[in-house]
């Protein structure tokens, strides 16, 4: 669950980042006026940084991911094992209608793939040593399916674009938040809005909670995204062999082998976590929804 984790961390970075900065050098400071906040400058100011942060991750998300796994790139098969790695990406790209996309594998036990990237025409698409092993030619096959439906769905673009709308209202909210509890704590003494160590802190504690909460959002869309790229699967690799894929994947998914806090970006669904933060549905319901396809 490589594609959602990563790129949902990296914004939250970027965006913690950029709020530190616009603090420290007072470029938010025309969004303020001497009694507060000016909603609709403040507004423009946060969709201006929310969109802007995440379109840099989104920029970064394929060297985040390649740097995060360790994967390696294939400009040229070795092997026919790789050879055919090769001629099954490129057919499945060309039946979605999209460029060949870079090819990496990465040294894991675990059975797990992903596809990322900033465009339908210049992604990556990722395969795990352990899925490799672990599954046949036909189920792997429909893997790749997978993967290449999300680029061809411009998952990663949508995603981007509801994370920056998140973005700009959790950095909106988060200010006007900040500066009403502020002022309640300073007895609402006359300063310029926006001044003073206790707002800054307010501010930068809420946007941290905010902004998990408002992972619930992009959560949904990502488990919606799944059955669509499912369906893609079957289109592309069969549905009897995308099945098998997730039957034989549900046998050994209980730890993804990814970092716990890149759970996201892969092929499979994760476990122990409320509902609402779930990036990915069971499992069991990915091939109820197949088989009543």
């Amino acid at each position: 669950m490589l594609r959602i984790v990563l790129f949902l961390l990296t914004n939250l970075a970027i965006m913690l980042v950029l709020s530190v900065v616009a603090s420290i050098f007072g470029l938010d400071r025309w969004a303020y006026t001497h009694t507060g906040i000016n909603l609709a400058g403040m507004l423009v100011f946060c969709a201006l940084f929310g969109v802007g942060g995440s379109l840099i991750s989104l920029l970064l998300s394929k060297t985040m991911a390649k740097m995060s796994v360790g994967a390696q790139v294939i400009a040229q098969p070795r092997n026919a094992n790789e050879q055919w790695l090769f001629g099954t990406v490129a057919q499945h790209a060309k039946n979605a209608g999209i460029g060949m996309p870079e090819i990496a594998v990465y040294d894991a036990p675990e059975m797990n793939a992903f596809a990322t990237g900033a465009s339908r025409n210049h992604a990556l698409v990722a395969v795990s040593t352990g899925l490799l092993q672990s599954m046949n030619r036909d189920e792997v096959s429909a893997v790749l399916g997978h993967e290449i439906s999300h680029v061809a769905n411009g998952d990663m673009v949508t995603l981007a674009l509801i994370q920056g709308v998140v973005n700009t209202f959790v950095m909106f909210l988060a200010r006007v938040l900040g500066s009403v509890i502020d002022n309640a704590i300073s007895g609402n003494r006359d300063r310029e809005g926006g001044s003073g160590i206790g707002y800054f802190v307010i501010t930068l504690v809420l946007q941290m909670v905010l902004g998990v909460l408002a992972t619930m959002i992009v959560m949904w869309f990502s488990r919606w995204r799944e059955f669509r790229a499912d369906a893609g699967g079957a289109q592309l690799g069969g549905r009897a062999n995308m099945i098998s894929a997730l039957r034989t994947l549900s046998a050994g998914h209980e730890d993804a082998g990814l970092p716990k806090a890149l759970v996201a970006f892969g092929i499979t669904g994760g476990g122990g976590m409320a509902r609402l933060f779930m990036s990915h549905p069971p499992i069991a319901e990915r091939i109820a929804a197949l088989q009543k396809a």
